[in-house]
């Protein structure tokens, strides 16, 4: 597990969300099972948890347990299952948002600038949509600009647009090696690496449809808790965590709080914990991933 995973912030995050052991939990983000397995080991023989995840590679991960059922699907559809699977409702949801290490690590998914010639895919589910080069090479310029500007919070993403647009017009950009010589001109002359994180970030949550799929998924999880169950979330960047800190207080991503008639919030949940829990130095120095790691955790009013 740990080959294809490192957890983050592991115990926190269970520790929070097992209340019940002969609860009905779900996993969210399944990828190397580290947290569904942690999850598991809490539960007793009544206990059931439902885990999602939609990379094919993901599914042999999967432990044999008859308290465990894997769904291959988008967590935006947690709400659809949960009614199939457990129309009662369910006592936890637990997602670490972002890419696992195994979608890093292997060079020809295309997630990470550490790896030449590697092919610009980032899809999280192969089996079909559109990769990082169709995006690149058939997005306009405008379109370019904004998922950098929004998505990788660039300041010179016209810049960045530019240089691809007028790049790919010589040749198709197709390989890691063609988006770094494309958008050369663009790099700081410090922090390079973290600039480049930051374009293919953009780039894989576009291909992903992550902040679409994210909201749906938080509006689905209130819908799919018990009133007492509860949500906790591990995010990596501030888009995510934003939306997420937002849905908590207001009940939509956008932050927007309503009332009712007696001046009551209409948000589903409320916070457990008011600041986020973050990973502590011994875990960040075992696992350079963690470091801007966030946990946050509501309940189910």
């Amino acid at each position: 597990m740990s080959e294809y995973h490192n957890p983050v912030l592991l115990l926190p995050s269970i520790d929070a969300l097992v209340l019940d052991p002969d609860g009905t939990y779900a996993d969210a983000t399944f990828g190397g099972g580290g947290h569904s397995r942690e999850i598991l080991s809490r539960l007793s023989p009544k206990g059931r948890l439902l885990a999602f995840d939609r990379d094919e590679d993901a599914l042999a991960q999967a432990p044999d347990d008859p308290r465990f059922t894997l769904i291959h699907n988008n967590f935006r559809f947690i709400h659809n299952y949960t009614l199939l699977h457990a129309p009662e409702g369910l006592d936890g949801i637990l997602a670490d948002l972002g890419v696992s290490s195994h979608q890093f690590d292997t060079a020809d998914r295309g997630f990470s600038f550490r790896f030449p010639n590697a092919p610009l895919d980032m899809r999280m589910n192969v089996q079909g949509g559109k990769t990082a080069s169709d995006i690149v090479n058939s997005y306009t310029q405008e379109e370019l600009e904004r998922i950098f500007r929004l998505y990788g919070e660039l300041g010179n993403a016209r810049r960045v647009a530019q240089l691809i647009a007028a790049a790919r017009l010589a040749a198709p950009i197709l390989t890691t090696d063609d988006l770094d010589r494309a958008i050369a001109a663009a790099l700081p002359s410090f922090a390079q690496h973290k600039f480049l994180a930051k374009v293919y970030q953009a780039l894989r949550i576009e291909v992903n449809e992550e902040m679409r799929a994210l909201e749906k998924f938080l509006s689905g999880a209130a819908a799919s808790l018990k009133p007492g169950g509860r949500l906790a979330v591990i995010t990596y960047h501030s888009l995510e965590d934003r939306m997420v800190k937002n849905f908590i207080r207001s009940g939509n991503v956008g932050g927007d709080e309503s009332k009712d008639s007696f001046g009551w919030s209409d948000a589903p949940l409320q916070a457990v914990n008011r600041k986020p829990v973050l990973p502590d130095e011994s875990e960040i120095a075992f696992n350079t991933r963690a470091r801007s790691a966030k946990l946050r955790i509501a309940e189910k009013l």
